[in-house]
């Protein structure tokens, strides 16, 4: 599924998790296309976080008083990971030269408890491309939930960082938040760092002010997020992207 107005290109995947298959300007990449033909999200330019975001230790939590049990979605990693809304399909509400609208149903039970509706609204503007992500309750009851998206950018010796946050998440060994610390220990993002590396970064950034610059080189990409407190970075050894 394409779409493209104002020098934006957009390919989408309902099928494959809702996902990003590649977002370009002007013919270049904004995210990091597809990678291997695949049709893993987890390959993709960036797929959805629905209805949590991030790892659930253990597949475990309390509710209202109550136990839950999740699956654990992710191979032999011990957690459950990113929700639901990246390993399903999704329907295509409405597509236009400058846009689409995705949908994903859960009806309870079997991943998640509560029935849900997400919905993300993809826009193409001068100068803009905006993904809006919605989570709608549709049980009778208030329940926990989450949003966020997993998008992968290009990585290449001249990539720099730019963005504020309060607390740095340290992690253990499997990936779970452990203590707040210094948001500057992998880099003074603040004031701008350089995500050239091969040390592993896979942590969580809190009190974070929704604004990042991502400098390639070539020119600067801003990006802004409403109603995201945090941000997670993951600079994994040896690869050419980033998330």
């Amino acid at each position: 599924m394409k779409i493209a107005a104002h020098g934006w290109e957009l390919e989408l995947a309902p099928e494959h998790g809702g996902a990003i298959v590649a977002l370009r300007h002007a013919g270049r990449d904004i995210l990091c296309p597809v990678r291997h033909g695949s049709h893993d999200p987890l390959d993709s330019a960036c797929f959805p976080l629905v209805p949590y975001a991030n790892r659930i230790a253990d597949g475990r939590f309390r509710f209202a008083g109550q136990s839950y049990a999740l699956p654990r979605n992710f191979g032999d990693h011990p957690h459950s990971l990113h929700g639901l809304g990246w390993q399903a399909a999704w329907q295509v509400e409405a597509q236009a030269e400058d846009g689409a609208t995705l949908s994903h149903a859960h009806n309870g039970g079997s991943g998640w408890p509560w029935p849900y509706r997400a919905m993300q609204l993809f826009a193409l503007a001068p100068g803009c491309a905006s993904v809006t992500i919605t989570l709608t309750n549709l049980s009778e009851q208030a329940v926990p939930g989450g949003i966020g998206l997993h998008p992968y950018f290009p990585r290449g010796s001249l990539s720099r960082l730019t963005a504020r946050a309060q607390q740095l998440w340290l992690a253990d060994a499997t990936m779970l938040p452990t203590r707040a610390t210094d948001p500057a220990q992998f880099g003074d993002f603040a004031a701008g760092a350089s995500l050239d590396g091969e040390t592993l970064i896979d942590n969580a950034y809190a009190g974070w002010d929704g604004i990042a610059e991502i400098e390639q080189g070539d020119g600067v990409l801003r990006m802004e997020a409403e109603g995201a407190a945090a941000f997670h970075l993951f600079r994994p050894p040896g690869e050419d992207f980033f998330c």
